[in-house]
């Protein structure tokens, strides 16, 4: 049984702040500032150029994939980490629409993240192969996968409302009509059970700065199955992809497995803060995690909708359907939102009016969901919301 009292000891948690953002960045790990001020001091200062080798920090991509493998039911071996989650995604598409050159439909939902749905745009116009980009409701996924399909790209768990879809059901049908899958684990991975490997998936991204509490900026992840991984065309190819980097040939041949995902140079100081922070995760039984989520999650959402009756749920009512987040729809969601910040408790906001909370089990425990509800209650009651100043929109919501 997973000790929660345990890994929220872990954080660094600022006295008097309730923190329900975790979905959108995780807070720091107590272990992570030291691990870097080693890191600069020790290897980089003491090393030099020396620590590639002797640090081991040209194998930090792969290392931290297989640290994260467990945590998405895949296999080690099948995850690389770098760069961003826009470049993973370009990475996954352009191979996905490479292994099915007859088809030019990229089947998506209007749930997605929008930035998944860009690199789908500027990639359809940079190839100028008449491919479409076809997007439907979420409800309607299913019945529009067919053969002429060639890539189904979708978020696992809706970045708004945290509505969850099938992933095993929808990858099923995708193969049987004989397209690729490509699922965004970016508010699934460390959320909930993941199992791309059971569940069918071609190709899987996510970010490490949500739930897994890299930090600002933490490297992303890519899967790729393993019948995939020799064949797979790295449409990025980068110089850490090659067969052999430092034979510096002037022709790419892409290297074997999941090292051919690789692109370029990896970050190595946000690599090492991942590392560190993925140690929270040692002996956490992600079966202990979705049970203490949907215990809080349903707490939270009595509590809100106890007390404040102005604010409709958003978030599907059944947690078998939803992610680890809750979300509520209020027309001035975003002068609530700045109130409650002011207030201790940290949230954030999603256009047009989706005020957003994220359920951590790892450092959140039923004392701070009291909190949240209280507070939130308050700003209802009085109407403290209504504020010029936290009607103002700030550069990042």
């Amino acid at each position: 049984m997973t000790d929660f009292a345990a890994t929220r000891a872990l954080f660094d948690l600022p006295e008097g702040i309730t923190y329900m953002d975790g979905n959108s960045l995780g807070p720091l790990p107590r272990s992570v500032p030291d691990r870097l001020a080693r890191t600069v001091t020790d290897e980089w200062g003491t090393m030099l150029i020396t620590g590639w080798n002797d640090a081991g920090w040209v194998h930090m991509p792969r290392k931290l994939g297989d640290r994260i493998a467990p945590l998405i039911g895949a296999a080690p071996g099948t995850i690389v980490t770098g760069d961003t989650l826009s470049v993973k995604v370009y990475q996954a598409l352009a191979s996905a629409l490479m292994m099915r050159p007859k088809r030019k439909v990229i089947l998506s939902d209007s749930g997605n993240f929008p930035s998944d749905l860009y690199i789908a745009q500027g990639l359809i116009k940079a190839l100028d192969q008449g491919h479409e980009l076809r997007v439907v409701a979420p409800a309607d996924v299913s019945g529009a996968i067919d053969d002429t399909i060639a890539v189904l790209m979708l978020t696992e768990v809706d970045y708004r409302t945290g509505r969850r879809h099938d992933m095993p059901a929808l990858t099923t049908k995708a193969h049987e009509c004989g397209a690729i899958s490509i699922w965004d684990l970016a508010h699934s991975a460390g959320a909930l059970p993941v199992d791309v490997a059971s569940g069918g998936a071609d190709f899987a991204v996510g970010c490490t700065y949500k739930y897994l509490n890299g930090g600002p900026g933490a490297p992303a992840f890519i899967y790729v199955a393993p019948e995939h991984a020799d064949i797979a065309p790295p449409a990025l190819s980068g110089w850490f992809g090659h067969e052999a980097p430092f034979a510096f040939d002037l022709d790419f041949r892409a290297a074997p497995g999941i090292e051919r995902m690789r692109v370029g140079t990896p970050p190595i100081l946000q690599m090492v803060a991942l590392d560190a922070a993925l140690d929270a995760w040692d002996g956490v039984d992600m079966n202990d995690v979705r049970a203490r989520s949907i215990e809080l999650s349903e707490a939270f959402i009595a509590g809100v909708e106890a007390r404040c009756p102005e604010l409709t749920l958003a978030s599907p009512r059944d947690p078998s359907e939803r992610g680890s987040q809750v979300s509520f729809r209020h027309p001035e969601g975003y002068a609530i939102m700045q109130a409650l910040i002011d207030n201790g408790v940290i949230g954030d906001f999603r256009a047009p009016d989706i005020l957003r909370f994220g359920i951590t089990p790892l450092y959140l425990n039923d004392k701070d969901i009291e909190t949240a509800v209280m507070t939130l209650a308050l700003i209802m009651e009085d109407a403290i919301w209504d504020r010029d100043d936290y009607k103002r929109k700030r550069d990042v919501t």
